[in-house]
């Protein structure tokens, strides 16, 4: 399953900050569906809606102070973004056979991601890198430019951080007032000149089980930070993966999980269920959790991997790579 984007992700974020509030209202409507289930997320908030369509056709409504992106997730796990907007109708009409070419439309900027989705669709990676980039930076004050900054750039694994923090830069002169884009700017300041190397940050943290977490916890031969939430699939599947090296190389591994769910609750039956017992930390406070700050993670799935003196050797990885660089060091 793609990585829920809030991202994007969402994290997928909040982008506007106005005062005034309104109902938001969401139509679908789906050739060759009966009946079934959607799952829209709200990422900033850590919240999920499930949304009953019968004959093709759901209603979603919701009041709304500000802009959120949500993400919907449909049965065969894709998903699409959507910018709600307080007061704003929007619309998504497609078909169960061709969900790729579903359309969204009510709002320039929901009708402006389906441009560019229908448009990127046939194409290969690297091009539709290179129309996010544009688009971003021909629609610097757009919450569609955040959303591609997070999809295409901080969830790219392998982040480049001087490249993410210039696009970053021109959307932040466009929308001085977004303050989750203001907190990943100051992000992405820390981290542009930073490779996969230097010294993991001196930290000190209260895990769900109650117990202070320090670097102390982090000194066998592979050590990992991994940044996951009870929403996203491809991260507990990256969970489940290191629990199995863990347990075929005893003392070898150490890990701390960091959670960004909106409340330890959510996360820890999915850890129970899995039989996952290393330190798991959620302090409730999502992206803008200070412990995220420190370590410079702006995304679900974010990593850090360190050898036993605390030395980074590697970072941001994708699933894959990180599961081969832990098997690597491990030799």
């Amino acid at each position: 399953m793609n990585k829920l984007l809030g991202y994007i992700t969402l994290a997928l974020i909040l982008v506007s900050c106005g005062n005034s509030g309104g109902q938001f209202r969401l139509e679908g409507r789906f050739k060759n569906l009966n009946q079934g289930e959607f799952y829209l997320y709200n990422l900033d908030e850590g919240t999920v809606d499930t949304i009953m369509a019968k004959d093709g056709r759901f209603v979603y409504a919701n009041m709304l102070r500000d802009t959120v992106i949500y993400s919907l997730l449909f049965p065969n796990f894709s998903e699409v973004p959507i910018f709600a907007t307080p007061g704003a109708k929007v619309k998504i009409n497609g078909d169960v056979s061709h969900l790729k070419e579903t359309e969204i439309s009510g709002t320039k900027d929901n009708e402006l991601m389906t441009s560019f989705r229908l448009r990127t669709s046939d194409m290969m990676p690297p091009e539709v890198v290179s129309e996010a980039e544009r688009l971003i930076l021909e629609k610097p004050a757009s919450p569609v430019a955040v959303y591609l900054l997070r999809r295409y750039f901080l969830m790219s694994g392998a982040t480049d951080y001087a490249k993410s923090f210039e696009l970053c830069d021109s959307l932040l002169k466009a929308q001085p007032t977004n303050i989750p884009l203001v907190r990943i700017h100051q992000q992405l300041k820390n981290l542009r000149h930073q490779r996969s190397s230097g010294r993991l940050p001196r930290f000190k943290a209260v895990s769900t089980k109650g117990d202070t977490i320090t670097n102390r916890q982090l000194n066998a031969t592979v050590n990992v930070v991994y940044l996951w939430a009870s929403w996203d699939y491809d991260s507990q599947n990256t969970l489940r993966q290191i629990r199995q090296l863990q347990r075929d190389n005893r003392n070898k591994l150490s890990v701390v999980t960091i959670c960004v769910d909106a409340t330890p609750a959510e996360g820890r039956s999915t850890l129970e269920r899995d039989s996952i017992t290393w330190p798991n930390i959620c302090d409730g406070e999502l992206w803008q959790s200070p412990l995220l700050a420190k370590f410079g993670m702006t995304t679900v799935g974010d990593n850090i991997v360190t050898d036993k003196t605390g030395n980074i050797v590697g970072r941001n990885l994708s699933n894959q790579d990180l599961r081969a660089k832990i098997e690597d060091l491990l030799k």
